[in-house]
């Protein structure tokens, strides 16, 4: 039923700064700058191979703008949540694998392109946070319009997401909710002794969800979308690139996976952790 992750959503307080702090780590233009005139929020969208990243930002009233607003409020600028996409939005709302989610509804969204008036069309459903764990997370399917695309990525550019890490104090709740209700694959369940938990591997067709699971004494199951792992072709041009343009990184180094190198970006992140990683031939 889910087809993959169709977008991050980052909650930031300025559109304008909070982009062009991302087209310096992407090395992109966004091609959208849109509002949600029904939700108080406007946007800005950077589309990548995999996946799209928004920067959305609570600009009038409205129900979603007071969720971003709220989300700044306790956590600052970070990731507010995740977009996945289905085909049959309809099936969702008739599947067992979701009859324990309470005030499940489809509605209509729409988003208007403010430079050039294009309009794009989606049903979604939100669905509650207590069912979610305390991550946003929104069920899309697109109806109409065209979110404009990058003709091809440059060796310096970032190409798309390798995957989002996600903390939780429930490793067995979150393997509930991601295989058993979203049907995402479980690649990968390892114990890792230096952390003291377990790191898990969500596989959708275009990226990855990796979840640290530790478990502690909170007093209810908590998850947390944390960090972002962008991949690039040149790992090298790219350090350059954001080094020239005042970017904070680390060093390029072996990378944790076999076959990889990494480095850490430190800056013009929106406070998201963030490593950019080149996958070896």
């Amino acid at each position: 039923m889910i087809k993959s992750i169709d977008h991050i959503l980052i909650a930031v307080k300025n559109l304008e700064e909070s982009s062009l702090q991302y087209e310096k780590v992407l090395g992109l233009k966004p091609t959208w700058r849109g509002q949600h005139p029904s939700l108080g929020t406007e946007n800005i969208l950077f589309p990548l191979e995999n996946l799209y990243l928004e920067l959305i930002a609570g600009t009038s009233d409205g129900f979603l703008a007071d969720q971003v607003n709220d989300h700044i409020k306790e956590n600052g600028e970070s990731i507010f949540g995740i977009a996945l996409e289905v085909e049959k939005i309809e099936e969702v709302l008739q599947s067992k694998k979701y009859s324990n989610f309470q005030n499940m509804k489809i509605t209509s969204g729409e988003g208007i392109n403010l430079d050039s008036g294009a309009k794009r069309e989606w049903k979604n459903i939100m669905l509650p946070k207590e069912s979610t764990r305390g991550v946003f997370t929104l069920l899309i399917e697109h109806t109409s319009g065209i979110l404009p695309k990058y003709e091809s990525f440059e060796n310096d550019q970032v190409e798309r997401l390798d995957h989002i890490v996600i903390n939780s104090n429930d490793p067995d709740g979150l393997i509930e909710l991601y295989r058993d209700t979203y049907g995402i694959r479980l690649a990968l369940d390892q114990y890792v002794e230096k952390w003291g938990g377990r790191m898990l591997f969500f596989r959708t067709n275009q990226t990855t969800i990796e979840a640290i699971g530790i478990k502690n004494d909170a007093d209810k199951p908590i998850d947390k979308a944390w960090g972002l792992a962008w991949t690039t072709k040149d790992i090298k041009k790219t350090h350059a690139r954001l080094v020239s343009e005042g970017v904070e990184i680390s060093d390029v180094k072996d990378g944790r996976k076999p076959n990889t190198l990494v480095a850490t970006i430190k800056s013009h992140t929106c406070n998201i952790p963030t490593l950019l990683i080149e996958h070896l031939k």
